[in-house]
């Protein structure tokens, strides 16, 4: 069955069988702030606030990133790639770091799923990633070395190219195009199906003659002199090249109706040339940054299997509602299975057990929240929830902490009124997998009365609040003013529930 999956792509391409994926193809995020903030601006109708640090793990050489780095030549000995690679990725790993030590932490992030993503693809099996021009040359090398030089097939060249707007403000040439390396696996037989442009009008008109069936040929000369004839119906027509001019971005043309207000969008044509040409009839489909779903749709339409993997759960749940359920009638649990998000406290459980940083994040979004902090242990700031208020400017925020331990003390909820007045935020909240008993809650519930109420629209509102993961699952979320939510907003529905809540 077709899956969707919730999750750091690198730990599904772990679990995935080798072998079983005829394409990949991967748009991974360059900008990731960029990315996100196409999410966040179609659930809000408001831009992302500055302080918003969501999806920047892959551009921050951490401590955890440097842990990779210094693994990367054994992960790339173990693959099976050439020695002389992992000594390169050492030498040129230590210039990096001192020169570039953003883009070497982006390398580094993008090699260690590369290097899975191998291993993944069937002897016939293709790759294409779709590059940014500020490292696509980085990430080439890179590619040449775990997919071996000889299998590089083309350099495509898609022409996205429109000069008004943002990029008519360039200081120097417009850029009008993107890049998308193309790597076969192992086996000559890559290529599917190839597509041609129909001929073009005066190139029809020269087909003059007709035979007695009705069929229309022009006269060609062989070197020998004598004649043979060349059939219109015979004529695939021209080719198509490695450069693509022919599909237009939602930059130049947005009358398709499958613009879904990402910044990265790629239209499905793009995405079914690639299939078809490198992935076989009923083949499987792999993208592991699926983001709107581009390619499942593209898989869907041409009537392949397809596997989806993103980390984002806002992009997950409008995927599985907008894309899939609206735009192709499909059914989760019929047509295609979810994968990675919690549909019960017990699955809540198993995700702290396996990733506790995921299920922070899950947490967060789950209750329409915005992951705010990068990956630690320290607690702290975990995510923060966007209201509107009027009087009061621009969107207000409500910090979250996520707890997933048993061991949930009083000192907790002492900390985070801590944080609520030493941050800009007008309310803080806690969110506890597990249920902290009838006398912490009381405790709990002492502690954050302490920090008042919020008075807004004629009622009062808590500024400090508790759930449980049960509670999320029963449907019961933080009471706040208005969530943020742009031209669908509930904020009145909100007030509604609140007032009538006990």
């Amino acid at each position: 069955m077709n899956r969707l999956y919730y999750g750091d792509c690198l730990t599904i391409l772990q679990e995935m069988p080798l072998k079983s994926v005829d394409l990949i193809y991967l748009d991974p995020p360059f900008n990731s702030d960029r990315s996100y903030n196409a999410i966040y601006k179609d659930e809000t109708g408001r831009p992302l606030p500055d302080q918003i640090e969501a999806f920047n793990d892959m551009w921050t050489l951490d401590e955890e990133r440097e842990r990779a780095i210094r693994h990367m030549p054994i992960l790339v000995r173990e693959a099976g790639i050439d020695d002389d690679v992992a000594q390169f990725w050492k030498i040129w790993m230590n210039a990096l770091r001192s020169t570039q030590p953003s883009l070497l932490a982006y390398l580094s992030y993008m090699v260690e799923r590369l290097i899975w993503m191998k291993g993944l693809l069937k002897p016939t099996g293709s790759i294409y990633l779709h590059c940014d021009p500020t490292a696509s040359h980085y990430i080439k090398i890179m590619m040449d070395g775990i997919f071996q030089h000889g299998n590089f097939k083309r350099e495509c060249i898609w022409s996205n190219e429109d000069s008004s707007g943002f990029k008519s403000r360039a200081s120097n040439w417009i850029r009008g195009h993107d890049v998308i390396l193309y790597y076969a696996s192992n086996a000559k037989k890559t290529f599917f199906e190839k597509e041609y442009f129909p001929l073009v009008e005066s190139t029809v008109n020269r087909y003059d003659k007709m035979d007695s069936e009705g069929r229309r040929y022009k006269i060609y000369k062989n070197p020998d002199g004598t004649e043979r004839k060349s059939y219109l119906n015979q004529e695939r027509g021209r080719a198509v090249s490695s450069v693509w001019t022919d599909v237009p971005s939602f930059q130049t043309v947005n009358n398709t109706g499958e613009y879904m207000n990402y910044n990265t969008q790629k239209p499905v044509a793009l995405l079914e040339r690639i299939i078809k040409a490198s992935c076989p009839p009923y083949g499987t489909v792999l993208d592991p940054f699926c983001g709107c779903a581009t390619t499942i749709e593209a898989a869907h339409n041409l009537g392949r299997k397809w596997i989806g993997i993103d980390i984002a759960i806002h992009a997950i749940k409008r995927v599985a509602k907008i894309r899939l359920e609206q735009r192709l009638n499909l059914t989760d649990g019929i047509d295609f299975e979810i994968e990675g998000v919690p549909r019960d406290p017990e699955g809540a459980q198993d995700l702290w057990n396996r990733d506790k940083y995921h299920f922070q994040k899950w947490a967060v979004e789950e209750i329409d929240g915005f992951v705010t902090s990068r990956k630690s242990g320290d607690g702290g700031i975990d995510g923060r929830l966007y209201y509107d208020l009027q009087g009061y400017g621009d969107l207000q925020s409500m910090v979250l902490e996520v707890k997933g331990g048993r061991n949930v003390g009083i000192n907790t909820v002492r900390d985070l009124r801590g944080v609520l007045e030493r941050d800009t935020a007008l309310m803080a909240g806690l969110i506890v997998l597990h249920d902290p008993g009838e006398r912490k809650r009381r405790n709990f519930a002492s502690e954050m009365a302490q920090a008042g109420d919020l008075e807004a629209y004629g009622l009062h509102f808590p500024r400090m609040q508790m759930l449980t993961v049960e509670e999320i699952f029963d449907g019961r979320r933080f009471k706040i003013p208005g969530q943020a939510r742009g031209k669908n907003s509930k904020a009145q529905q909100n007030l509604i529930d609140f007032a009538s809540s006990p």
